[in-house]
């Protein structure tokens, strides 16, 4: 089922796009409703939106701790039992892009901008004001600071990403269904994937991918913000932060019009590169045995104290602490989920199941933690033993936590610089990913969807993230990544929950088919060659 145009310019061309008529319209109203009511209620909505996260955060965190475990654990069994072995496309599949190509992409559109704004500002947040610690600023603080960055940066996240884009990748390349997100509900839904059920499903993830851009694209503004201030004096006020959204998303719609290869990944190595470059000089010239110590001494305390913590609730305490951090970070990844769980299964036809987890769960995780090792112990360093001031500065200023960190480094108007331009990449790497994803939903899997879409999604998501600045600052950012990402984690249990039914069944790059004598949901995979009394699936 989709739209597809009849219409012409005024040269004669015909003007392409294709559309999912419920799924585009109904996700594309109800962005257009929110962006609409935040305006309208003006100064009121950050007093809404502030009751919303606190309502939704004290009522289901103890759901959203509980579904980050059930998906890790789900992604561990798949990677080490016999579906391991299955490739993503079939036997004779071959990767479309390199393994640095892969890397660089899967890790550009996973991570990016958070890992700028909280490398620093996080381990310097729990080190003064932790709840497992009480005396800030101690060696105990420090510790346990490394420790609730690595939970909130982790497996966890990456496992999310991982669940989504294994279950498109194989619903996609080995059953050769649509790539949008009810594919993945064939076995579970049957037909009925092309009903309400199937629609709700897309258009939650559609919603759900434009809020955690936009929450991403929001913060990573207010850092562009505070590095041209830092640097060059600029005002941080939001005005000048909506001039930075229209600006950087004008550069991610022309990324995404040039197209996957040409624009996504080529920006992909070059943001990649260059936040390499800026962690190696801090490495380098920063406390080097110390960040080497902290690194195998922070994954140990991780290892350690995983479970206690991957299932901590607060419930003893009865404090409200975990709402503002670990409550957001899993509403933040699940948001994020479908976003770049299709886009890692977009480019990653050809590998095997196990190859795939271990890439997009074990070694992004690494080196994820390095990163924060780096950034994040060399400004306990400084903070514990060179005079500090860089706790002060975040609770001051939280975007403007790295740029406090390069100036303890020689050429610290270099580094800024070269700060900025990193999270500007990481800003537009973000959008033109993300566009793309969503322009595929809403275009019922087309996996190249006409131009004009994508300039379309493209310039929403900067529009919400705009929206959501003037109307509320990081709450309303906050609030609209935890809102959007609460339906969309029900929608994962029952994903993972399918995945695993279509690879017990799997014996084969074959096509699912329905008897329709056999009971409601009851799948069988046979031959092509199928009496006529039987139907395959189609999704509409």
């Amino acid at each position: 089922m989709g739209i597809h145009s009849n219409l012409t310019n005024s040269d004669g061309a015909k003007i392409k796009y294709d559309v999912h008529p419920y799924i585009f319209f109904i996700s594309a109203g109800l962005i257009v409703l929110l962006v609409a009511l935040t305006l309208y209620l003006g100064k009121d909505i950050k007093d809404f939106f502030g009751i919303v996260q606190t309502g939704i955060s004290t009522y289901t965190g103890w759901f959203f701790v509980l579904t980050m475990n059930v998906i890790l654990v789900s992604v561990l069994l798949f990677m080490f039992s016999r579906f391991g072995d299955i490739r993503l496309g079939g036997d004779d599949a071959v990767p479309e892009f390199s393994t640095a190509g892969w890397f660089a992409m899967l890790f550009s559109a996973g991570m990016g901008i958070g890992l700028l704004f909280y490398g620093v500002a996080e381990p310097m947040f729990h080190f003064i004001s932790s709840p497992f610690s009480d005396t800030p600023g101690s060696p105990e603080a420090a510790r346990r600071a490394m420790d609730l960055t690595f939970l909130h940066w982790g497996l966890h996240p990456w496992s999310v990403y991982a669940i989504v884009g294994l279950s498109l990748a194989f619903f996609s390349f080995n059953k050769g269904y649509p790539l949008t997100i009810r594919s993945a509900f064939v076995p579970l839904l049957g037909d009925r994937v092309n009903g309400p059920i199937g629609y709700a499903i897309d258009i939650s993830a559609t919603v759900a991918t434009l809020f955690g851009v936009a929450t991403s694209l929001g913060i990573g503004v207010q850092q562009v913000n505070a590095g041209l201030f830092h640097v060059f004096g600029i005002p941080q006020t939001t005005n000048v932060q909506l001039l930075l959204v229209c600006g950087i998303t004008l550069i991610a719609t022309y990324s995404v019009v040039r197209g996957l290869d040409a624009g996504i990944r080529k920006l992909s190595e070059i943001n990649i590169s260059l936040a390499l470059a800026l962690m190696f000089f801090v490495l380098l010239l920063g406390p080097t045995l110390f960040i080497l110590n902290a690194l195998v001494e922070n994954i140990g305390i991780y290892l350690q104290n995983f479970m206690q913590l991957s299932t901590w609730n607060e419930t003893y305490e009865n404090s409200s602490w975990q709402n503002g951090w670990t409550v957001f970070y899993w509403g933040w990844w699940i948001g994020w989920s479908p976003f770049v769980g299709m886009f890692i299964a977009r480019i990653s036809k050809g590998r095997t199941i196990r190859e795939f987890i271990a890439g997009v769960l074990l070694v992004p995780t690494l080196v994820t933690f390095v990163w924060i090792t780096v950034f994040g112990n060399s400004a306990l360093f400084i903070d514990m033993f060179g005079g500090g001031g860089i706790a002060k500065a975040v609770q001051e200023n939280v975007p403007v936590s790295l740029f406090v960190l390069l100036e303890h480094f020689p050429f610290s108007s270099v580094t800024s610089v070269l700060g900025i331009a990193v999270v500007i990449t990481f800003f537009v790497t973000s959008s033109d990913s993300g566009s793309l994803v969503i322009d595929i939903i809403t275009a019922n899997g087309n996996q190249s969807p006409p131009v004009a879409q994508r300039v379309f999604w493209a310039l929403m998501e900067g529009a919400v993230a705009a929206t959501l600045l003037y109307g509320g600052g990081l709450i309303a950012l906050q609030t609209a990544t935890i809102t959007a990402g609460l339906p969309f984690g029900i929608i994962l249990l029952f994903m993972a929950y399918s995945l695993f039914r279509g690879l017990k069944d799997y014996s084969g790059p074959q096509q699912f088919y329905v008897d329709p004598e056999m009971k409601p949901k009851k799948i069988s995979i046979t031959p092509k060659a199928f009496p006529a009394k039987r139907r395959r699936h189609k999704i509409r």
